[in-house]
């Protein structure tokens, strides 16, 4: 019987121990607003893609007279004219 608490014992122990380290491992949520981050290879710096980014994306498609279409899944021709518009355009804040 002896035995068998010291199992159990060093088991109990074994997964408190452990167990912050799995919940620190797991994924962690994107700040609120951030979607993706994307890489401007023609000017070599990163932009946060979020609702604020997303806004001057459509505003850019409308200019051009382009119908909407995910940045993603845009050629990359046309993702590159886009940061060459919107480094050529600046925020209005």
């Amino acid at each position: 019987m002896h035995r068998i608490n010291r199992s159990i014992s060093s088991l109990l122990l074994a997964a408190a121990v452990a167990a912050p380290t799995v919940i620190m491992a797991g994924p962690r949520p994107q700040e609120r607003g951030v979607q993706m981050r994307v890489y401007d290879r023609d000017h070599r710096d990163y932009h946060n893609w979020d609702d604020h980014e997303d806004r001057a994306y459509r505003r850019y498609l409308a200019e051009q007279h382009r119908t909407y279409r995910e940045y993603h899944r845009q050629h990359y021709r046309a993702q590159r004219h886009y940061w060459n518009w919107r480094h050529s355009h600046p925020d209005r804040d």
